[in-house]
């Protein structure tokens, strides 16, 4: 694998470019059924939800600051506590966590590519062309890692514009009355807890950053720069898009139009031309953040199959010479995500996850799982390896709380159970395979 590709700056970018990218143009909607049209209920809920995520990413930066190896999230299990945590870590990301994020966005890439060229497609044509983003960026960072954080770094700066304009134009051209108060005083929406799953989907991502760590110029202080930055930045602007948006076509109109409430804003500000240049700027956003998830699933065989944590790993792990890539690692990726596009596509059309999808479950599964790495950071505080009240023990306390908070908000979905089951599945399947490979390397050595 070739070193340091990337800067501090294409790091942000994956951050910024992965969370901010679909989530809160096609959740946003989701939030104000949940809260049952409160504008600022879903406000205080955003800063409700974010407690994971900000919390989480400052606790996690203590263990990026540490070690650089290839791996990200798995090296931190693996240091955390022990080889069987990092593979199940491993493979939860590898074959649930990754896919399911690329099969929802790539699918929303499609919806909003058919909005804008006025094509009016169905759950079919949208999934077809979530496959060929897929298919495209797949190829991008097979042949070139440079060129993948190039888009990378171009769709971060492009994503941002229209989020930027509908949150002024909502300010000067909206209706602050329809911001009230009342609802957080009465919190008189007893769904407002559901607002959760769909916000989580929205900030999520950050921590796909650290798959690349090992390829980041001056990892150790680069990479928690990005962690504490990034998602900090992330919430400013939600919150100011989301109150934008909310005001300027009316809680309403978002909830009854769904994901085509973004189409109405853009005309309604800058008519049909201004609308095409605004949804091109949230397609290019959108395909970023595609793009970002492949970045990091390309790296996941590859670097478990570093460790003998994944089936042929001998073949996993070789790097093409001429791309400096690992291609096999690419390709079981690769196929991987098709299925879990192909799952995707299946729960939408029999509607068996109404107003969610499949990533919001692996979202709080990951969430849940991350609280192994907050306690071990606590522990770090109270031994002093961690230095600092804040670093040591009030991050990672506050970081558990929000996971929690994320978890409790899912319950509600009506596939949790049987998804969980599945993640079970997965997270045993994974220790008994590195204790198969364990017992058979000692058989070997004796």
């Amino acid at each position: 694998m070739k070193k340091n590709e990337y800067g501090l700056f294409t790091a942000i970018g994956m951050i910024v470019g992965i969370v901010i990218g679909s989530g809160i143009f096609f959740k946003s909607d989701n939030i104000l059924i949940a809260t049952n049209g409160s504008i600022s209920l879903g406000v205080i809920v955003f800063c409700i939800a974010a407690v994971g995520i900000i919390f989480g990413s400052l606790t996690i930066s203590e263990l990026a600051s540490r070690d650089c190896k290839a791996g990200g999230i798995i090296t931190y299990a693996e240091n955390s506590y022990n080889s069987s945590v990092a593979c199940a870590f491993g493979w939860f990301h590898t074959f649930l966590y990754y896919p399911s994020l690329i099969a929802v966005v790539s699918w929303v890439s499609g919806i909003y590519i058919c909005m804008l060229f006025g094509i009016d497609g169905g759950l079919t044509l949208h999934t077809s062309i979530g496959f060929g983003a897929i298919i495209i960026f797949y190829i991008l960072n097979i042949l070139s890692a440079r060129l993948g954080g190039y888009f990378q770094n171009l769709s971060t700066v492009i994503k941002i514009i229209p989020l930027i304009l509908i949150a002024i134009a909502g300010i000067f051209f909206g209706d602050p009355k329809s911001v009230s108060m009342n609802e957080i005083v009465h919190m008189k929406s007893a769904t407002w807890i559901a607002a959760i799953a769909p916000i989580a989907f929205s900030f999520d991502g950050w921590i796909i950053a650290t798959s690349i760590g090992h390829e980041i110029r001056d990892s150790k202080r680069n990479l928690p720069k990005a962690l504490v930055v990034a998602p900090l930045f992330i919430l400013a602007i939600y919150v100011l898009y989301f109150i934008g948006i909310s005001v300027l076509i009316g809680p309403e109109k978002v909830m009854a139009l769904g994901d085509a409430h973004v189409d109405l804003a853009a005309n309604t500000l800058f008519g049909p031309w201004g609308a095409k240049m605004v949804l091109t700027f949230v397609v290019v956003s959108i395909l970023g953040t595609v793009n970002g998830l492949v970045m990091g699933h390309i790296r996941l065989p590859y670097s478990l199959a570093l460790r003998g944590m994944f089936p042929k790993s001998e073949k996993i792990k070789i790097i093409d010479d001429k791309l400096g890539m690992p291609v096999n690692s690419a390709i079981v990726s690769f196929i991987i995500s098709v299925v879990c596009l192909l799952i995707h596509f299946i729960t939408q059309k029999y509607s068996l996850l109404p107003n969610s999808d499949i990533s919001e479950i692996s979202i709080t599964i990951n969430y849940v799982m991350y609280i192994l790495l907050y306690v071990k950071v606590f522990k770090m505080g109270m031994n002093n390896e961690v230095k600092g009240l804040w670093k040591g023990k009030i991050n990672p306390i506050l970081a558990t709380v929000g996971s929690l908070i994320i978890l409790f908000g899912s319950i509600s979905n009506p596939l949790f159970m049987q998804y969980t089951f599945i993640c079970g599945i997965v997270l045993v399947s994974a220790v008994l395979f590195w204790r198969y490979k364990e017992k058979s390397n000692i058989m070997v050595d004796l």
